[in-house]
């Protein structure tokens, strides 16, 4: 939230999504996730934060779009990331069901998947469609072999007046 909140991120952050400009909302808060890992003494990458960690230079492994690894080890070319993002803009629930549904696929401490709706109800309904539509999908085994802690945030402007505290 440190950097969700630094005027820097959280002025064109709030104005993207009160003008539905969600290509903006992204690259907003694609820097402040970034900007987070690094505070956190990760390595990140994601789109416009290429990185040369590992020996593949790239800004999205994976198709991922923010990818954080641990502080460099050495002799280890190809760590494995601890987190992994994915930013959704989309207004489709069925991308951000890809999004849970590739988040899962990896393994790694922590997953998060970001999501904009426009209304709490929206994002409630968003919800409960990932509920249904991706968590009930998998089998018991496939629940149990998920290791690590998966997050899903939904941002909308329903609550936008108390910005980061009320759109999160």
């Amino acid at each position: 939230m440190q950097h969700v909140q630094d005027p820097s991120t959280a002025t064109p952050l709030k104005e993207a999504a009160i003008t539905g400009q969600l290509a903006d909302w992204t690259a907003c808060l694609t820097a402040a996730v970034v900007r987070s890992c690094e505070a956190l003494r990760w390595r990140a990458t994601g789109k416009g934060h290429p990185s040369a960690l590992l020996p593949q230079a790239g800004q999205e492994y994976l198709g991922i779009d923010v990818m954080a690894f641990a502080p460099l080890v050495e002799g280890v070319r190809w760590p494995l990331p601890l987190t992994v993002f994915e930013l959704e803009n989309a207004r489709a629930d069925n991308r951000v069901a890809y999004s849970l549904w590739k988040v899962l696929c990896v393994r790694a401490a922590l997953r998060m998947v970001f999501a904009y709706r426009p209304d709490w109800e929206q994002s409630r309904v968003l919800v409960a469609n990932l509920e249904k539509d991706v968590i009930r999908g998998l089998r018991l085994d496939e629940c149990s072999a998920i290791t690590g802690q998966t997050v899903v945030v939904v941002g909308n402007r329903g609550e936008g007046e108390t910005f980061p505290w009320g759109y999160f």
